[in-house]
């Protein structure tokens, strides 16, 4: 059995005090001077001192929490108020502007800003890709217009520019990455709109306390421009929990939502992959704003690149030597290591050498007077190719170019 005795009356104006404050009923200080008082003459003794002392500092406790109610509300009000007042004046903002007022032509921001140099670059460097350009034309149209916005005060705010670029090695993913970086910086969204190219070996250390530096260091680099993570899937090993590599997803993640006004970071790789990478970590698809697929080149692209390289390397790809390389292309097409763009590159750098030697075999002959002449120097012969005989003979599964 339990007996309960009753309180005492300083225990019952103590628990009536608390009562009062727990319901946000705040006694004034001369209303809590008058409760002590009574308490003394309703029956506390000069000796209970100890009961005394105790209720006074309850007292006061309560006065405390009161007054830091009243401030929280207080503050409250005034943020409110504050945010109030803010709306309104983006309102009577709005309002002020005239309905016939011009920020600009379209055009004009175009051409100031160098965006349209840039574009017309991008369809310079690089043969075909119609999807993936006409993806970069939309974001630099949403940048043109968000400006124009701007320019009348209207209220704007920065898009998600990270990006995903998926595809195969040698579709052009870095070379976008870098025009991007170019708009950016002319639009004003970036601070210098510089390329930071990483991979998994760049981001994620070998032991403890190694990850998070290498990671820090990476992005402090890229920060002003753009980041772009090559094979990004492999930063996340589902078959180790205990891999460096989550340390570092966790650090871009932070990074892409605070600092999204001053880095655009850049995922690439292969799309199934990629999807796989992104069902197993979706704070990270939901931060990236633009997916675009860059396709396989087809043959006839991967001339037409092959005769860019050479114009930018002050080549010419002889008449004959175009249908050489044609065949060449179709056939190392359905072999391994194929690469797109850089494959075409590997076999031009191959005829270059080819080239050289032929030349200088041609000087030392002890017919020819030794002189070279510039078109002989600027030219690509069809035996400067790698033919498709030569890529039966060396077998199917050879490392060739």
């Amino acid at each position: 059995f339990c007996k309960f005795f009753n309180y005492k009356i300083n225990k019952m104006a103590f628990v009536g005090y608390l009562y009062t404050s727990k319901s946000a009923i705040f006694l004034q200080k001369n209303v809590s001077r008058s409760f002590v008082k009574r308490q003394g003459v309703c029956g506390l003794k000069a000796s209970d001192n100890s009961d005394n002392s105790k209720l006074t500092d309850a007292l006061k406790e309560a006065d405390i929490e009161a007054r830091k109610i009243r401030e929280e509300a207080e503050r409250r009000k005034q943020e409110d108020e504050k945010e109030r007042m803010k709306k309104q004046m983006k309102i009577d903002r709005l309002n002020a502007i005239p309905e016939d007022a011009e920020a600009g032509t379209v055009e004009e921001f175009m051409y100031k800003d160098g965006v349209k140099e840039i574009l017309e670059k991008l369809d310079t460097d690089l043969v075909g890709l119609i999807p993936v350009k006409s993806r970069v034309r939309e974001i630099a149209a949403l940048l043109v217009v968000d400006k124009l916005r701007r320019n009348l005060g209207l209220d704007t705010s920065v898009p998600s520019l990270h990006m995903c670029f998926t595809g195969a090695p040698g579709t052009g993913k870095t070379t976008v990455a870098m025009r991007m970086g170019q708009i950016l910086q002319r639009m004003g969204y970036s601070r210098s709109g510089h390329l930071v190219v990483a991979t998994r070996d760049d981001l994620v250390g070998q032991y403890v306390g190694h990850t998070a530096p290498k990671t820090k260091e990476v992005i402090k680099k890229a920060m002003g421009g753009v980041l772009l993570i090559d094979e990004a899937y492999y930063l996340y090993n589902a078959s180790n929990d205990r891999d460096y590599g989550q340390e570092s997803i966790e650090i871009l993640l932070n990074v892409m939502e605070e600092n999204r006004e001053d880095i655009v970071i850049v995922l690439a790789g292969y799309k199934d992959r990629m999807d796989k990478f992104f069902s197993f970590i979706p704070g990270m698809s939901s931060r990236v704003g633009n997916h675009i697929e860059f396709p396989n080149y087809e043959p006839e692209e991967l001339l037409s690149i092959a005769k860019v390289m050479c114009r930018d390397l002050e080549y010419e790809m002889s008449v004959d030597a175009e249908p050489i390389f044609f065949e060449y292309i179709k056939k190392r097409m359905t072999m391994p290591y194929f690469s797109n763009a850089r494959t075409v590159r590997n076999a031009v750098d191959r005829a270059r050498m080819r080239a050289a030697i032929r030349l200088f075999s041609k000087a030392f002959d002890q017919s020819s007077d030794g002189m070279v002449s510039k078109t002989e120097l600027m030219t690509l012969e069809k035996n400067d190719f790698v033919s498709v005989e030569e890529l039966i003979e060396r077998g199917e599964n050879a490392i060739v170019e």
